[in-house]
């Protein structure tokens, strides 16, 4: 029987990436996202090339009840969810303190921190009731180095790492792995997003080196999720080769 992979914001760079490495290894995955013609598309891609079952479901992580009811009438045969990967998450701005948008503030917050409460929250009734599990939480580099401008996006990635800590301790009773990847500088849609549309500004952030790309941090991603069952990598750092943490990168 195939193990089944639920991963949230799969429209995308990580998420997206996660999903065809996942699928190429013989696993069904549920996609989440908010875009519906991507996730519609990703699962005719991921049926098509790796024959494997994929179930999509359109909703935003930072809507409580609709991740609650769509999660909970989930069908009987993608209950079995032995891999969660949390990385539904973004930037938005990067403004000083005393000039950043509170409406930026709120969609940081509402979807790196309570969307991904609200989603582990829900398929822990899942792996609580077999006693077996992983969640893998998407931090960042972040969440260990606050940069200039960073503010609320690293204290949402800081609290990404600090609930993963908390996971990981109270479900050791339920033998529920929980691992916290935080990747450093990668080229996705992140930068365009918070950037709000402004390609050029986004791409000068990857100019001068060779950053991460979506497919490296899904090899990491699935390499924790592969261990024996007895192994758990709590906290991974994965950087590209020019970058040393947040705050330096050589470009040359």
């Amino acid at each position: 029987m195939n193990k089944i992979a639920f991963i949230t914001g799969a429209s995308s760079g990580f998420g997206k990436a996660a999903a065809e490495k996942f699928a190429a290894n013989g696993y069904n995955v549920i996609i989440t996202g908010r875009r519906e013609e991507r996730l519609l598309a990703l699962q005719k891609e991921l049926q098509t090339a790796h024959g494997i079952e994929v179930l999509p479901l359109v909703f935003d992580v930072r809507d409580r009840t609709a991740v609650t009811q769509i999660i909970g009438k989930l069908p009987q045969q993608w209950q079995q969810i032995d891999v969660l990967l949390n990385n539904a998450g973004l930037a938005l701005g990067k403004d000083y303190f005393d000039e950043a948008s509170l409406d930026d503030w709120d969609v940081m917050l509402d979807t790196n921190v309570k969307g991904l409460l609200y989603v582990s929250k829900a398929v822990l009734s899942f792996m609580t009731a077999r006693n077996q599990g992983h969640i893998i939480n998407l931090g960042s580099v972040a969440a260990m180095d606050i940069y200039e401008k960073g503010n609320v996006y690293c204290a949402s990635k800081a609290a990404v790492d600090t609930i993963s800590k908390a996971m990981r301790t109270d479900l050791l009773r339920h033998r529920i792995k929980v691992t916290a990847i935080h990747p450093g500088a990668a080229d996705t849609e992140f930068s365009t997003v918070r950037f709000k549309g402004d390609t050029t500004t986004a791409q000068k952030t990857y100019e001068g080196y060779q950053p991460l790309s979506a497919g490296d941090v899904a090899e990491a991603i699935y390499y924790c999720a592969n261990l024996p069952s007895h192994v758990c990598v709590n906290e991974l750092v994965l950087t590209c080769t020019a970058q040393a943490n947040g705050f330096y990168t050589f470009k040359g």
